[in-house]
């Protein structure tokens, strides 16, 4: 064979193993009839143009792996597959995101075998939504517990991008609890944390961080039932609404998952920023009601919650079978935050109505819906395998459980600033470990096939054995770092409010008839 020949031989055959290996165009190969399996799935999900790239591991025998994304346009490019890994570069990503917004990316998978003959997949659509979502999550990382914690860890991810910081390590606070975090509107500028004290005498409360700020609030008083929990601010950034749970747990003998939570006291109250005072109505810390969960409307009008009435006010006389049969309600009661005043509690969906304890309401940001937890009982959704994602049209009254609810206990919810997207915690994949899947949920209501957070590394989520509590949507990064806060915590003084807030302690019972709400003459104002 001539030199010539020779050379033009080699060069054909070598970029046919390019092609097969990157970006060109393998041999069409035997059609598999179905689409690959992928690790995570992502497959038919609708994702925001401003999300990482949605790196995955093909699922299929072989030595080598092609994948093509290609928008409607005939924008594409195409990687090679590493040990299955599908690790799709950032910036042709972002390209491709904007290219198909409102559109869909086709995606190609094609695999080699032993013998070097190809298998060609079908291929499968990722749907691309018009609206971004938040560039941040933050979220609360913590190892399997059943009855102690060890390292904890409040962490923020940028959604665009694999960055994810620590912004506060429980080491760094002498072991003690973080918890329930929540942000004024979804904004970076106005946040709060309940720290609890570990090993070191730090104290516990409210760490408030506003406008770079950091303040640390006692709301413990003599009055109080327990320390400020759950919480939420009011849109005004006037007041937080949290409750006092006094949680505790049991464990059953013939199910799965073997842990269950109860509230053996909860009320609920509000703290006037402006004022560091603390109020509350005798509607919203009955003494023979537990009320947990605060929400407050997009308006700030009303203040959702969830609430029972036990069958004894002292739940520790209940037996384990009347715990475990509690049902909560939805209610919510009506709020003037420029006189501090409260109207009468209404019932918005009854557990009856429901079928269910309903718990954790989030009202949507366009004042739209309210979104809640649903499982058979319990103030603890998270310890539920039934547990679902339902929510409600505040203009026609009609309830519907949310279509990226799953197999396993779907529980902790925020919703984006636009309304068009939440994050939620889900124990679908295992049944042990909560990870953060988020979904597009349009005007009316309806959501899509959800999808994982991005890892940069595919089998991200097969080896990390910790799990993603509490994630909350952020418009911005914190504009404190986590020795700021570690630094506040360990040395500020705490602030203690100016008046004590009004508790079921007070052991005030209704008349018949009496509004919950009645000119009560121990009402904190």
């Amino acid at each position: 064979m001539p030199a010539r020949c020779l050379f033009a031989a080699l060069c054909a055959l070598l970029s046919t193993m390019l092609a097969a290996g990157c970006g060109g165009t393998p041999p069409e190969g035997r059609p598999a009839g179905r689409p690959p399996r992928i690790e995570p799935d992502y497959i038919g999900v609708t994702v925001p143009p401003n999300i990482a790239p949605l790196n995955f591991r093909v699922a299929e025998p072989g030595r080598l792996g092609r994948v093509e994304l290609r928008t409607a346009s005939g924008r594409a490019f195409a990687v090679r597959t590493k040990a299955g890994a599908a690790v799709l570069p950032a910036g042709e990503w972002r390209a491709l995101l904007q290219d198909a917004r409102g559109d869909t990316i086709r995606v190609q998978v094609s695999v080699q075998d032993a013998d070097g003959g190809w298998t060609r997949f079908d291929p499968f659509e990722i749907h691309v939504a018009q609206e971004e979502i938040d560039s941040h999550i933050v979220y609360r990382e913590l190892g399997y517990v059943y009855m102690f914690w060890g390292r904890m860890r409040l962490r923020q991810r940028d959604i665009s991008s694999y960055d994810d910081i620590v912004l506060l390590d429980n080491d760094q606070t002498g072991g003690g609890c973080m918890n329930c975090h929540s942000f004024l509107n979804g904004r970076p500028d106005s946040a709060l944390v309940q720290v609890r004290s570990g090993a070191e005498p730090y104290g516990h409360g409210m760490l408030i961080i506003q406008d770079g700020r950091i303040t640390k609030v006692d709301t413990k008083t003599p009055q109080s039932i327990g320390l400020a929990a759950l919480s939420s601010w009011h849109p005004s950034g006037r007041a937080i609404a949290y409750s006092m749970d006094v949680f505790r747990q049991f464990f059953h003998s013939h199910r799965t998952e073997v842990r269950e939570v109860y509230d053996m006291r909860s009320d609920l109250a509000l703290y006037l920023v402006d004022e560091g005072r603390v109020t509350a109505t005798a509607a919203i810390s009955r003494p023979d009601a537990l009320e947990t969960y605060p929400a407050w409307s997009a308006d700030g009008k009303h203040l959702y919650f969830s609430r029972v009435v036990p069958p004894s006010p002292d739940v520790a006389e209940l037996a384990a079978n009347q715990i475990a049969a509690l049902r909560y309600d939805l209610v919510r009661i009506p709020y003037d935050v420029d006189a501090d005043e409260w109207g009468q509690v209404e019932t918005v969906l009854s557990a009856d109505q429901a079928g269910g304890s309903i718990t954790q309401p989030r009202p949507s940001p366009d004042g739209r819906f309210v979104s809640f937890c649903l499982s058979d009982h319990s103030v603890f959704p998270t310890f539920q395998p039934d547990a679902d994602i339902y929510v409600l049209s505040l203009a026609d009254g009609s309830v519907r459980r949310l279509a990226c609810s799953g197999e396993g206990a779907e529980s902790r919810h925020s919703w984006s600033s636009n309304s068009r997207w939440i994050v939620f915690s889900s124990k679908r994949d295992d049944g042990v470990f909560i990870r953060p899947y988020f979904a597009h949920v349009d005007e009316s209501g309806q959501a899509s096939k959800p999808f994982i957070l991005p890892q940069k590394d595919p089998a991200f989520y097969g080896t990390h054995c910790y799990m993603y509590q509490f994630p909350e949507f952020l418009t911005g990064p914190l504009p404190v770092s986590g020795q700021e806060m570690a630094r506040a915590i360990r040395y500020d003084e705490w602030h203690a409010v100016a008046a004590p807030t009004t508790g079921a302690t007070a052991q005030q019972t209704q008349e018949p008839g009496q509004s919950e709400d009645a000119g009560l003459p121990w009402r904190a104002r």
